[in-house]
């Protein structure tokens, strides 16, 4: 396993934290969690469908940065680098890829 507190992964993950945080404040998600659209935000089916498309871009960054302040969090407490499912290591290779990985590569191919 990685050690506990990996500098290279830690400040991969507080960068991608920031860039996360300032994407969705470009994009308009509130201190509650939702997106903000001003009143000039017209109704029509396409702006409808731009609109959608905001909202699934905003809770696919929100999971990523969830699972980004879950594996800094992991680093604090020790438990960076374990598999959430069977309690394994996730190999190295893996979190230098994914340094949020939550499943070693074994448990992860098995919920594909």
């Amino acid at each position: 396993m990685a050690g506990a507190t990996q500098s290279p992964q830690r400040d991969q993950l507080v960068d991608e934290r920031d860039r996360l945080r300032a994407k969705l404040g470009e994009l308009g998600l509130g201190e509650n969690g939702s997106l903000s659209f001003d009143g000039g935000f017209a109704d029509s089916s396409q702006v409808t469908a731009e609109r959608s498309e905001i909202e699934a871009l905003a809770g696919s960054l929100a999971e990523t940065l969830r699972d980004v302040e879950d594996a800094l969090t992991k680093m604090d407490d020790g438990t960076y680098g374990r598999c959430q499912s069977c309690s394994g290591e996730i190999g190295d290779a893996r979190l230098e890829a994914m340094p949020a990985a939550r499943l070693c590569i074994s448990c992860a191919s098995k919920t594909r």
